[in-house]
């Protein structure tokens, strides 16, 4: 049975089908990663759910992701059922305890959970370049748009202080590409069209402050439990890519803030990455190869990493080799991949000789694992065919007001509600463009009050300077006449002549005949 330093995770089976023994995860090497797999339906969440509990009644924070919304009843006190109350006597957990956990709920979009924020600047230009799937040629250019804001002074935080960056960029395309290499305008009009889209998918909920604070997701109670942070993921699904570039982004962010602690007693937050095959779908080798080393660094932070995913082909074999805890549940060896995958599966374990582990692994029933953890000095312990015990809390998701009323009694509430927009690479850049427009209409007004051609004295709208540096005296206003205005003042004349001198003949006529 779990103690101060392990998670009971279940029991394990002998070939006859008795008890064997209680199967543990020792917290010691919590902090040493691992594997969650199996189809679907084979009880994989509940392995988590298990799994997050014992954690959290350790004192480590948890943050995991709920992508069908029925891990969310770890908030609430389980109930009794006869299935579960059964298989609590077949793993001999005695007393079975009823529990609710503190869950603090978080959503990308602000619906279902307090929403999650990042600045574009701590996103990056690598993980930017993969959410949007940019070629080679459009990732130089975004690493191009964030050096050029270090070195003016350019905040990135939201999605439009990019967008602004980049209109810039095209309109300094020529300037940029004589320092960093070729900029083309149609380039960054493919990146501009791509952020629309995600504005559109609803990604720029994403981008902004406030941002995270780290130390949210690692909070403990005043009773020592640990905080379960659960990222509502069911829309975020929509956006696959979305999901995968914020999680690895969240492990990244823990890497840099946290510091150093060794191999601690028990972890200090332990990170669940469910769906892990989205991490890994078409990504880069770059993108790989960061993947790896923050799963190899980041245990030294005191910060467990574990995959859940269906398939274990889905982790690239230098990650795989990174996850000593493993429960593997029921895979399915219908097709070449999928036998594949079980030979994979059972390979990574310690065999045993009560068993073959390639065929247990086909006839695993739902709730049922192989389970092999990392035992004293890190060995991997033999694995075990195991039960896995029945979980405490609530066994399906919550109801709408049941989250309503958490996320309004949440100790982060109102800390993330409120966006909030400062001054950034959008305004500052308005206001240069403005400032130039100001100072070209300044100049225009200036020059169309001068004449081309200069006399002094006559028409001069200022004075010359002096070859002794003396200037000329201010010019008196002209009385010079232009060509034009003399033409029609001419005209007046001649015409005004004639029409008084028909006055006058008219008028002396009429004065001889009076006569």
């Amino acid at each position: 049975m779990a103690d101060d330093t392990s998670i009971f995770i279940g029991a394990s089976r002998k070939p006859d089908d008795s008890y064997q023994r209680a199967e543990q995860l020792l917290l010691q090497y919590g902090n040493r990663h691992g594997l969650v797999t199996g189809a679907t339906g084979t009880g994989k969440t509940v392995t988590l759910q298990i799994l997050a509990e014992g954690f959290s009644n350790a004192g480590v924070p948890v943050f995991c992701a709920d992508i069908k919304g029925d891990l969310s009843g770890i908030a609430m006190m389980g109930t009794a059922q006869d299935f579960l109350v059964k298989r609590a006597e077949q793993v001999k957990l005695d007393p079975y305890d009823f529990q609710e956990f503190p869950v603090i709920f978080w959503d990308l979009f602000g619906e279902q959970g307090h929403p999650i924020r990042a600045t574009v600047s701590e996103m990056g230009p690598l993980l930017l370049s993969r959410l949007m799937n940019l070629t080679e040629a459009q990732e130089g250019i975004m690493n191009i748009a964030f050096r050029l804001a270090d070195e003016e002074g350019l905040l990135l935080l939201d999605m439009k202080d990019l967008q602004a960056l980049l209109a810039n960029i095209a309109e300094r395309a020529e300037e940029i590409g004589s320092r960093y290499g070729n900029v083309t305008k149609p380039s960054v009009g493919a990146i501009q069209r791509t952020l629309l889209v995600l504005e559109q998918q609803g990604a720029a909920n994403f981008f902004g402050e406030p941002a995270l604070r780290i130390a949210d997701i690692m909070r403990t109670t005043r009773d020592g439990r640990g905080a379960i942070s659960v990222l509502a993921a069911d829309k975020l699904m929509m956006n696959p890519r979305l999901y995968a570039t914020f999680l690895l982004w969240l492990m990244s962010e823990l890497f840099e803030v946290l510091p150093e602690v060794g191999d601690p007693d028990k972890p200090k937050l332990v990170f669940f990455f469910d769906e892990a095959h989205l991490l890994f779908d078409e990504a880069p080798k770059v993108l790989v190869d960061r993947v790896e080393q923050v799963v190899r660094l980041i245990r030294s932070k005191g910060v467990g990493v574990y995959f859940v995913t269906q398939n274990p082909l889905d982790i690239p074999e230098k990650v795989l080799a990174q996850l000593g805890n493993r429960v593997q549940h029921a895979l399915r060896a219908y097709t070449p991949r999928e036998q594949q995958a079980v030979k994979t599966a059972a390979e990574t374990f310690r065999p045993n000789p009560d068993f073959d582990c390639m065929t247990a692994i086909t006839q695993l029933a739902t709730g049922e694992a192989l389970v092999s953890t990392l035992e004293a000095k890190g060995v991997p312990s033999m694995v075990q065919r195991t039960l896995i015990r029945p979980p405490s809390s609530r066994l399906g998701p919550i109801t709408v007001a049941e989250r309503q009323k958490l996320i309004q009694e949440s100790p982060v509430a109102g800390q993330y509600d409120q966006v909030i927009d400062r001054e950034s690479a959008f305004e500052m850049l308005q206001k240069k463009a403005k400032d130039a427009q100001d100072a070209e209409e300044q100049a225009q007004q200036a020059g169309s009050g001068r004449s081309r051609w200069t006399i002094p004295g006559f028409g001069n709208d200022e004075s010359a300077p002096q070859s002794d540096g003396r200037r000329s005296p201010a010019p008196r206003p002209s009385n010079r006449q232009t060509v034009a205005e003399a033409a029609i003042k001419s005209v007046v004349r001649s015409v005004g002549s004639s029409v008084g001198r028909a006055i006058v003949r008219g008028i002396l006529g009429s004065l001889s005949r009076g006569r």
